[in-house]
């Protein structure tokens, strides 16, 4: 094993790489039963190498303790998963959202409701959208309403909870219900009216 000063920094937050062919049985509830806190990527098992050929099928894990761990300690906890070597977290958020490819459009996107986190981890502070971002969501919304001639808010929220419930569904429920049911009132008036 190595022993350089790069792999013994001391860090709160490690990433692993989990195989399904060779991770023990009930791999997670172990790491639960030792008390580690943890985020798991959906199962990456779309994920194509530069020659075309799909990837090894693998999860994407963060591990998050309460307090700093060395190389050594969190090697301890990989070798147990038959995991390769851990890497120290550069950026938390980075590590989430790595997750899912929210933010490499090149790679394959995955669900950021498959997401599953085992302990008291908030990851939706790494998920929360721009202005810019917003806006641009709620011109897909106005969009569909017109393309689709939804004439009540129900059929919108009803459809953002089954097909779109990563992004405008929880638009819908924080704040964006207020100028869609507007938008799609003044739709159905103006029906009325002709």
């Amino acid at each position: 094993m190595a022993n350089n000063t790069e792999k013994d920094t001391r860090s709160k937050t490690w990433n692993l790489i989990v195989y399904p062919e060779s991770a023990p049985e009930g791999w997670k509830e172990l790491l639960v039963e030792d008390g580690i806190s943890f985020v798991c990527s959906p199962l990456h098992d779309k994920d194509i190498l530069p020659t075309g050929e799909i990837k090894k099928a693998h999860w994407h894990i963060l591990l998050c303790f309460s307090s700093n761990k060395t190389f050594k300690q969190v090697l301890e906890v990989s070798e147990r998963l038959n995991s390769p070597i851990p890497q120290k977290s550069k950026s938390t958020g980075g590590s989430i959202r790595y997750m899912i490819h929210i933010d490499s459009p090149d790679k394959v996107q995955y669900k950021k409701s498959d997401i599953e986190v085992y302990g008291n981890i908030d990851i939706e502070q790494y998920f929360r959208i721009t202005s810019t971002e917003r806006y641009d969501l709620i011109r897909e919304m106005i969009d569909f309403v017109r393309e689709n001639e939804i004439d009540e808010i129900q059929d919108l929220i009803d459809y953002a909870m089954i097909n779109r419930f990563d992004d405008w569904f929880p638009l819908l429920c924080d704040n964006s219900t207020f100028i869609m049911s507007n938008y799609i009132k003044s739709i159905r008036h103006r029906k009325k009216r002709f």
